[in-house]
């Protein structure tokens, strides 16, 4: 569970985020939608650490993330998995050293230990004999998939996905959603998914956040997103549902 509470983000006296409060369920796909610009990304930021918050408190179950000093943070963030928008994959490492980067900097495990554990996480993808590929092999799926692997290879407790279907063909779209909601149950982690994709939404997510203007203007379920009386929210839901349908038809 993390919990976001009162939470607000200034840039040179601009409010990016204004009083933000938000509870993400472990075990659950929680989704953070908006426009770009609405300040989703810079929550997803300040969760997760990479910026710092002005007031207000994130926790992660008992502890109180924002309140810890870096030496403190660290136990948390070991128990992250980070899927970034473009994979961020190293690019002269193979598939293996790609999963495997993130046991050697926070493991003693032997290279056995380590090399069973990315064979599990690349099956668990099913990209299995892809291990001594190099990134420029794969295609746009394949690379998300190890990026994926490489995300979970720690066991997190946490996980976060920064726009997971970027550059992505619908159908790949549609795997690589389904494979983050099967990680989510089986392993009960709190996955939380920025993202601009409806169809992502309406697939996986079992908590969507709106972010608006920096305010948190609306939270419910996959089925109440579609029935919301929020003008701004129902706005964004069909300027996005139009956008993808017509990017699909390839009009």
């Amino acid at each position: 569970m993390i919990e976001v509470k009162n939470v607000f983000k200034s840039f040179n006296g601009e409010f990016v985020l204004n009083d933000v409060s938000v509870l993400f369920e472990a075990g659950k796909c929680n989704m953070i939608i908006g426009r770009s610009g609405s300040g989703k990304t810079v929550l997803l930021k300040s969760i997760v650490g990479l910026l710092e918050i002005d007031r207000g408190e994130i926790w992660y179950d008992d502890r109180l993330f924002s309140k810890l000093i870096l030496n403190e943070r660290q136990e948390i963030r070991q128990k992250m998995g980070m899927l970034f928008q473009g994979g961020a994959l190293f690019d002269s490492l193979t598939v293996e050293q790609n999963v495997m980067f993130p046991l050697n900097m926070f493991t003693n495990q032997s290279y056995r230990e380590k090399l069973k554990r990315v064979n599990f996480c690349l099956e668990r993808v099913r990209i299995e004999r892809a291990n001594s590929m190099l990134p420029a092999e794969l295609s746009g799926g394949m690379r998300k998939r190890v990026a994926i692997a490489r995300a979970i290879a720690l066991n997190p407790k946490y996980l976060f996905c920064d726009e997971p279907n970027s550059g992505l063909d619908p159908e790949t779209g549609i795997v690589i959603d389904k494979l983050i909601k099967e990680i989510t149950v089986d392993f009960k982690t709190t996955t939380v998914i920025n993202s601009h994709d409806m169809n992502s939404v309406l697939e996986i997510g079992d908590k969507v956040v709106y972010i608006h203007n920096g305010y948190k203007c609306w939270e419910g379920t996959q089925e109440e997103v579609l029935h919301t009386n929020n003008p701004d929210l129902n706005d964004f839901v069909f300027a996005t549902t139009l956008a993808q349908q017509i990017k699909k038809q390839g009009i």
